[in-house]
């Protein structure tokens, strides 16, 4: 990939793209990561066997979704009538901390379902407002109510407005047969561990609660299990170097990413990685507020996801959030984007030396 480019690097802040409404929900698929990712390439921790005994249930519930969907033997019906009562939970919610492997799970899950990719959805919560929001609640409806399974990652339990929003897309799905897979976020206030979120979960749901078997899938990130302690940034003229010998690389101030960062909706920060082979950042410092801190998270997504390596200068990552934000409502949220860029500045280190 590294090698002197024929023109200097991109830079974030020179894009605004624009997403049309089509495009989201054709990308509702397993992200890039998790292409061929597989019940059998999750390596269960043999001290946790709550993670074995998910796999089990979860391989079960996919050969079970194999039949006719509910609504019309797997094909389209914008307007199919109400399914029957279901005799079994139509649902599984994957409760655990970060960096467990729920969503490498969620992903597998999708890939073991007996169904045409036109016919299952994956997406996180934002993906699905989004959706929501560029489509209409009852056109997306009819657009996921022919489908077999939609899978949830990291459902946002922390914003009231948007839960029963979500709770009732997801009732009228449930009416036409779609079968659903989920994981979630802690509510604000519920700091503890940061992390098993059931009750919280199937609360904010209400009526659906009797939808979903709790999956409790216990263990340390992985990302962090025997793995060496994420680089110590580099400095700016590294930083600089790495990026012009880099083809297809990025090269931007944080400070001012940060700034581009909120003139762009957080539905197109996939779009705006889109050929972007490695992202290179100088002058890395504190965020300043929790607007900035929670649109920097939705990044941090969008490029673990697509695996792009994040090479910096300035402070270590997991200096980014101060103690207030740590210890506050979205704790989960911004240890998450901890563990994903220092996974992504790990790959990243190659290029210094390329």
């Amino acid at each position: 990939m590294a090698g002197p480019a024929d023109v200097g690097p991109q830079a974030l802040c020179a894009r605004e793209p624009r997403v049309p409404a089509e495009r989201l929900v054709a990308e509702m698929v397993p992200p890039p990561r998790f292409d061929s990712v597989r019940f059998d390439t999750y390596n269960p921790d043999p001290g946790q066997p709550s993670q074995s005994e998910a796999v089990t249930v979860l391989s079960g519930f996919a050969a079970g979704l194999g039949g006719a969907h509910a609504s019309g033997g797997g094909k389209r019906r914008w307007f199919a009538k109400k399914a029957p009562a279901a005799t079994a939970p139509r649902g599984v919610y994957l409760d655990g901390g970060y960096g467990v492997g729920k969503t490498h799970l969620l992903a597998s899950l999708w890939h073991a379902t007996p169904a045409e990719p036109a016919l299952k959805a994956f997406g996180t919560f934002v993906e699905l407002t989004n959706l929501v929001g560029a489509l209409g609640f009852q056109q997306t409806v009819q657009t996921l109510g022919g489908h077999r399974l939609l899978c949830i990652d990291e459902f946002e339990l922390d914003d009231p407005g948007d839960t029963v929003l979500v709770s009732s897309l997801l009732s009228r799905l449930v009416e036409q047969g779609v079968a659903l897979a989920a994981t979630s976020n802690t509510l604000p206030g519920k700091l503890g561990e940061g992390r098993f979120a059931a009750a919280d979960f199937l609360r904010e749901i209400q009526g659906l609660s009797a939808q979903f078997r709790p999956l409790r899938i216990d263990g340390q990130d992985y990302r962090h299990r025997g793995l060496p302690q994420a680089p110590a940034p580099f400095s700016d003229e590294q930083v600089a170097k790495a990026a012009y010998a880099t083809e297809g690389a990025s090269l931007d101030d944080f400070p001012g990413l940060l700034e581009h960062l909120a003139r762009v909706h957080p539905s197109r920060y996939g779009a705006l990685t889109d050929g972007i082979s490695a992202v290179c950042l100088t002058d890395v410092g504190p965020v300043p507020d929790q607007s900035t801190a929670l649109r920097l998270v939705v990044l941090a997504d969008r490029l673990y996801d697509r695996e792009i390596p994040v090479l910096a200068s300035g402070i270590p990552f997991d200096e980014l959030f101060s103690e207030e934000m740590l210890n506050g409502g979205y704790r989960k949220k911004y240890f998450r984007a901890i563990s994903r860029l220092t996974a992504l500045a790990r790959d990243a280190k190659p290029l210094v030396s390329q």
